[in-house]
């Protein structure tokens, strides 16, 4: 009886069941596949005080493309993207004295897009007035690299770098108009991208060479130390400058913020402070301060 019981516990082996199984799996693992890959972000952004990132955000909901922190991917060191077919592929940063801020330079040399084959590739640079050279800037960098880009475009938002002798916050008035155009700009950047159409659309400004050539570099190489910052005793120890700075520099210690080495000169920090206790030297003496209000 128990030899019974085990032969016939025993069944057959149906392969033509094994192999459906086997092609419903694969099919299941194609669908997940191409969900993974419709979503997969392709607006990479970097931004302080927030006008880049409502630029970015605005792109990836028309675009319908996520969108990469570039600080939180260089730090976690996920630098491999793939790319689809119909990819379209931004970029969005502020303009640092008349160029691309050095960490998103940083990013362009490190990152690999995986199944290039010359996609719609753009970018966009907020700024206060100008952009000096940053549009061929941006271009020798993405030709380094053996991008094509298609498109740039720059749109003027509030200023919030205060730290040049003469450099301030715009008034309430100016701030308001601002972001109003921009709001205008940015419908007319979506159409373009949407088409997917070749124009370059920077301003300039005047001296653009002087700036970009002399200016830019000696910004990079001088401007951007975090050693003069420092919290007055107007500090309420809320953390709000640690938890804002983009490439966490800044830690709190016995209630105090602490600045460390790896600062960007975003100036997050000072602008976001809402006691204003944040100063950088005697720079931000008597200084207004700014953060986008869309956020």
């Amino acid at each position: 009886m128990a030899g019974h019981i085990l032969r016939d516990s025993f069944m057959p082996v149906d392969y033509n069941e094994i192999e459906r199984s086997n092609l419903v799996l694969s099919e299941f693992h194609h669908i997940v596949d191409a969900a993974f890959f419709i979503f997969f972000p392709m607006i990479f952004y970097f931004s302080g005080t927030g006008n880049s990132k409502w630029i970015a955000t605005q792109l990836s909901e028309t675009q319908q493309e996520k969108k990469v922190f570039i600080p939180d991917a260089l730090r976690d060191g996920n630098l491999d993207f793939m790319l689809r077919e119909d990819e379209k592929i931004g970029f969005v940063f502020p303009i640092y004295s008349w160029g691309p801020p050095p960490i998103v330079m940083r990013f362009i040399e490190q990152v690999h897009l995986s199944g290039y084959i010359d996609q719609y590739l753009f970018f966009v640079c907020s700024c206060g007035d100008d952009t000096g050279l940053t549009q061929q800037m941006l271009l020798k960098a993405f030709a380094d690299k053996g991008w094509k880009c298609q498109a740039g475009f720059s749109v003027i938002m509030p200023n919030n770098y205060v730290l040049f002798p003469g450099f301030d916050v715009d008034t309430q008035d100016v701030e308001i108009a601002k972001l109003q155009n921009a709001s205008s700009t940015l419908e007319q950047i979506q159409s373009s991208i949407i088409r997917k159409e070749t124009v370059f659309s920077c301003k300039e400004g005047s001296m653009p060479f002087l700036k970009s050539r002399i200016i830019y570099p000696l910004f990079v190489r001088y401007g951007i130390w975090p050693q003069k910052f420092y919290a007055t005793n107007d500090c309420i120890s809320c953390g709000k400058c640690e938890r804002a700075c983009p490439v966490e520099n800044i830690r709190m210690k016995e209630g105090k913020p602490i600045w460390e080495t790896n600062c960007t000169s975003c100036l997050a920090c000072y602008h976001i402070c809402p006691k204003h206790a944040v100063h950088y030297g005697k720079k931000t003496k008597n200084k207004g301060h700014y953060f986008n209000p869309n956020i």
